[in-house]
């Protein structure tokens, strides 16, 4: 059964090309060769596309040539998000504008002095609408898999001046746990992408968008034993160059509910407003996998 392997794909060429055309020309030409890049994955990469099909065609119920048309429109947005992102993070000028709804949810995370959790998901843009955290004047930590090509990674350092959000690496020995711990000390954020797992990781089965689905343990156990303020986040493009921010109504565990109880309440939490957001985003779906995979 195909699932996620923890990597991303592209090269440094690609990357290089697309930002000597956003820095020398500007963004909407860099969009327009987008769409020819975009029309290369829909017509050679069958297994990603086939995945994406069945997301529009069975968990949305759009009729097969909707579906098919989807996929298409789904490449071109993602690439978009890529694009928009190393544009921001490199200081290329721009015109992007965000809405930022629950901005209070998280300034009341902020001003608790202990931290707090931000649960996200590959959907929409994260990253380039990061820094608009800046506002909330504390610091952004991202735990992530190192899933990007050490090429790629190296030549998006050096474009950006290195990541505006802080990265904290998954790693087998579990530091990542300590550095989290060391983070929310200092009364900063720490964001968990709670929708992916690896082969053999433990994982929760709850009905998503109208099938059972498989999410990580391991971002709800870890809010269950900081016992921080937790709010489920996503950034989402809405035109050429808008975004829209949204932060949720906190989740804290009370003081005599178990750490199973919260957990699941969490986690209910997350996909009822992932399953929200995706409804009003069908097409920032950015999981090239069998994400309903048995």
């Amino acid at each position: 059964m195909p699932r996620w392997e923890g990597k991303s794909k592209g090269t440094p060429l690609g990357y290089r090309a697309f930002v000597f055309v956003c820095r020398t020309f500007g963004v909407l030409p860099a969009y327009f060769i987008l769409r020819f890049v975009a029309f290369y994955y829909f017509l050679f990469s069958w297994n990603s596309s086939g995945h994406i099909y069945r997301y529009f065609r069975h968990r949305h119920g759009y009729s097969p040539i909707k579906s098919f048309l989807k996929v298409y429109r789904n490449y071109y947005i993602f690439g978009q998000t890529l694009l928009d992102k190393v544009v921001v993070m490199a200081g290329i000028d721009n015109k992007i504008t965000y809405d930022f709804d629950g901005e209070d949810n998280l300034r009341k995370i902020v001003s608790g002095g202990c931290g707090g959790i931000l649960l996200s998901a590959h959907v929409g843009n994260w990253e380039a609408a990061g820094h608009l955290l800046r506002r909330l004047e504390t610091r952004v930590n991202v735990v992530m898999y190192d899933g990007e090509h050490q090429q790629i990674k190296a030549y998006l350092d050096r474009v950006t001046g290195g990541r505006n959000l802080n990265v904290i690496l998954i790693k087998p020995d579990m530091s990542h746990v300590y550095a989290m711990g060391e983070a929310l000390q200092k009364n900063e954020l720490i964001c968990l992408h709670a929708d992916r797992f690896l082969e053999g990781n433990k994982t929760y089965t709850k009905n998503f968008l109208g099938e059972d689905a498989h999410f990580p343990v391991g971002p709800f156990l870890l809010s269950a034993s900081f016992r921080v303020p937790v709010s489920v986040v996503f950034a989402f493009k809405e035109s050429v160059n808008h975004y829209h921010f949204y932060g949720s109504s906190l989740i804290t565990r009370e003081d005599l509910e178990s750490k199973m109880d919260f957990m699941d309440r969490l986690l209910s939490h997350f996909v009822c407003q992932l399953e929200q957001k995706m409804k009003l985003y069908p097409e920032q779906w950015f999981n090239y996998f069998n994400f309903w995979g048995k």
